[in-house]
């Protein structure tokens, strides 16, 4: 099958040199990626999505787009083809609540571990666990802000928490910079959490809540998940499975040639 690539050019009606030149590339590169001869890069990924008006997605699995009208709902003869992972975070609220009080009861009271570390800690969580058993774990919605991924409505959810008297936020000090930290008046109900995800929490907080929120923040940004976002929309769980080596946690076993 022809790649995406070359669907969407001549889709365009443009020949591989005029692709070329409006992305400032040889001839000779984009052939390469019409053959799949050269892995698509985060920063050609997002030129190319950019140019073509389409989900990054399109490039790093090959598929052609799903354009918007189409209504997956009214369809009842869905392709066995995009039966595939579903991509909807599942936002399981009560998951989240005691997986922060967790987190907050573990490693809260450590001098770093403020309101962005918390961000950071979430994300990595979710994302990390995602990589490694291809299912959700707490399923937050994040988005690409400046300094790394945020997670949405984490303020309501923090309040609806201190109305339930689960929590309390606070304003310090920390390096002279004014600090927003949580304290947890109870401990979590870890019933809702299997061992797996307790096993996994427990590795990441391991891994990362000495980090800094400089330190997590510079991390976050070399993860394959914020870097294809666009600013301010939300990231995608499907691209861990397309993450660098840096920032992934699963052994992938090599393909053959």
């Amino acid at each position: 099958m022809a790649s995406v690539l070359k669907f969407l050019r001549e889709k365009a009606s443009l020949s591989q040199e005029e692709l070329a030149k409006e992305l400032g590339l040889s001839r000779q590169t984009v052939v390469k990626y019409e053959n799949s001869e050269m892995n698509f890069s985060a920063e050609m990924i997002k030129k190319f999505s950019h140019f073509f008006d389409v989900d990054y997605s399109c490039f790093i699995d090959n598929k052609l787009p799903v354009f918007r009208e189409y209504n997956i709902i009214e369809s009842d003869s869905m392709p066995e083809k995009q039966a595939f992972r579903i991509n909807i975070p599942q936002n399981n609220i009560l998951k989240f609540k005691q997986v922060l009080l967790y987190i907050l009861n573990k490693v809260g009271a450590k001098p770093n571990v403020g309101q962005t570390v918390i961000y950071k800690l979430l994300y990595f969580i979710d994302f990390d666990y995602y990589e490694l058993f291809e299912e959700q774990l707490m399923g937050l919605t994040y988005i690409k802000n400046t300094y790394g991924p945020t997670p949405v409505d984490f303020a309501k959810l923090i309040a609806e928490m201190e109305k339930e008297g689960v929590l309390e936020e606070v304003k310090t000090k920390y390096f002279k910079k004014e600090q927003t930290k949580y304290l947890p008046r109870i401990k979590p109900d870890l019933s809702l959490l299997s061992a797996q995800e307790l096993n996994h929490i427990d590795r990441e907080l391991e891994r990362l809540s000495d980090k800094s929120a400089k330190e997590l923040s510079d991390f976050s940004h070399k993860d394959i998940p914020w870097v294809v976002a666009a600013d301010k929309e939300v990231i995608e769980y499907e691209s861990v499975f397309y993450r660098a080596p840096e920032t992934s946690v699963r052994e992938y076993a090599e393909e053959d040639d």
